[in-house]
C-alpha cells in the first residue's frame, strides 16, 4: 500500500575544506507527517497471503488519538500479529547520484505508542517483544510470496526480532515510557551505514518485527534521516 508523506526538509551540503573533502557530501531528509502522504511506502511481511483483512493490516493517513493532538494527522500502520512474527515497515526511495557509493545514515524516529512499560501479553510483551528497525537498502524493500510455505517474506535482510539483519538494525523497542496503556509520543535514534545501487539510488526503511501476538497500532509522525558519505 503507497503513502505519501510531506517533505518537511530536505538539506544539501558539501563539504570542501580540502581535496579529500570534495566528494563528500551529506543530506538530510525530515519528514513530518501532519499534513498529506508523499514518496513514503507502507507494508508488511512474515504473513500468510490473504489474511490482510482478517488480520487488519492496514497504513492510513490519520489523526492521532487521545490523549495526543487529535487535530495533528500521522501515519497509523496497524497489524494483528497471529504469526509470532509480523513485520510492518515505511521506506522511501532516495536518488542519490552516486552510484555505488556508501553512506552513513543517522535516524530519529518519532512515533505514538501505547505499549506500556514492563507490560506482558500473549507470546511477549506489546512493548518490549516489538522491536524498532532502521536500515539503508540498495534495492526497494518489498514483499515477495515465498512458495514453499505461502507467506510474504522481505526480499532484504531486515531485523528479526531483536537480531540486526544486514540491511537493518534494531534501535529499540516501542515501549511508551509508562505504566499506562496510553498513548505517548516517543523517539528511537541509531545509525546504519548502506550503499547506493548503480545508478545512485538508496532506499530507507523504518519498521518493527513482532514477537507480541496480538494487534499492534503505532502512529509514525516523524522521520528524519541524515545521510553522509562514509568510507568502505
Amino acid at each position: 500500500m503507497r503513502k505519501v508523506i510531506a517533505v518537511v526538509g530536505v538539506m544539501w551540503c558539501m563539504a570542501c575544506k580540502n581535496d579529500a573533502d570534495v566528494n563528500r557530501m551529506s543530506v538530510i531528509i525530515d519528514h513530518s507527517f501532519n499534513s498529506s502522504t508523499t514518496d513514503w511506502i507502507g507494508g508488511f511481511a512474515d504473513y500468510p497471503e490473504g489474511v490482510e483483512e482478517d488480520w487488519g493490516l492496514s497504513v492510513t493517513h490519520s489523526f492521532l488519538p487521545s490523549p495526543l493532538d487529535t487535530t495533528k494527522k500521522a501515519v497509523r500502520i496497524s497489524g494483528n500479529n497471529h504469526s509470532d512474527d509480523l513485520f510492518m515497515y515505511l521506506t522511501r526511495k532516495v536518488s542519490m547520484g552516486l552510484p555505488n557509493q556508501v553512506y552513513k545514515g543517522t535516524f530519529t524516529v518519532q512515533f505514538a505508542t501505547n505499549a506500556a512499560e514492563g507490560s506482558v501479553g500473549v507470546g511477549g510483551s506489546p512493548a518490549h517483544s516489538v522491536y524498532m528497525g532502521v536500515g539503508l537498502a540498495s534495492e526497494e524493500p518489498k514483499k515477495v510470496l515465498d512458495p514453499a510455505d505461502g507467506h510474504y517474506r522481505m526480499n532484504i535482510s531486515k531485523i528479526q526480532q531483536a537480531t540486526d539483519g544486514d540491511d537493518m538494525k534494531v534501535i529499540g523497542d516501542i515501549s511508551n515510557g509508562k505504566s499506562v496503556s496510553e498513548y505517548t509520543l516517543v523517539t528511537r535514534s541509531g545509525e546504519f551505514t548502506g550503499k547506493t545501487d548503480k545508478d545512485g539510488n538508496l532506499w530507507i526503511i523504518v519498521g518493527t518485527d513482532s514477537g507480541f501476538e496480538a494487534a499492534t497500532t503505532l502512529y509514525y509522525t516523524r522521520i528524519r534521516v541524515e545521510l553522509a558519505t562514509a568510507i568502505e
